[in-house]
């Protein structure tokens, strides 16, 4: 079974920034994609950063120049580091892998239980 958890949400005023954290745990052979993606209320999930294992990295267009994926890829762990926030960050965050876990041929999607960011005005 694999796991994500993610931890560093909160709440903070405009213009301030939070480090959110996400720990991959379980039998995994390889991640193929570390990511974060986010969700406000009444809206859509939707992409914020993704992170390919060649390195190649992808940002949603509202964050561009604002936050930072990053990766510690053999402790299976990954960032997001958000800078300038504002009001319409706001939503709950989550963490997403696309993983090949032990005794599979193929690649799985996995997500965290999600993490909460609000941003005050």
């Amino acid at each position: 079974q694999v796991q994500l958890v993610e931890s560093g949400g909160g709440e903070v005023q405009a213009g301030g920034s939070l480090r959110l954290s996400c720990a991959a745990s379980g039998r995994i052979v390889s991640i193929i994609e570390m990511g974060w993606y986010r969700q406000a209320p009444g809206k859509q999930r939707e992409l914020v950063a993704t992170r390919h294992l060649s390195g190649t990295i992808n940002y949603g267009d509202s964050v561009q120049g604002r936050f930072t994926i990053s990766a510690k890829v053999h402790e299976k762990t990954w960032f997001l580091e958000t800078a300038t926030l504002e009001p319409d960050d706001t939503a709950v965050y989550y963490c997403q892998a696309k993983v090949i876990p032990e005794s599979a041929v193929k690649w799985f999607t996995y997500w965290g239980q999600g993490i909460q960011v609000t941003v005050s005005s």
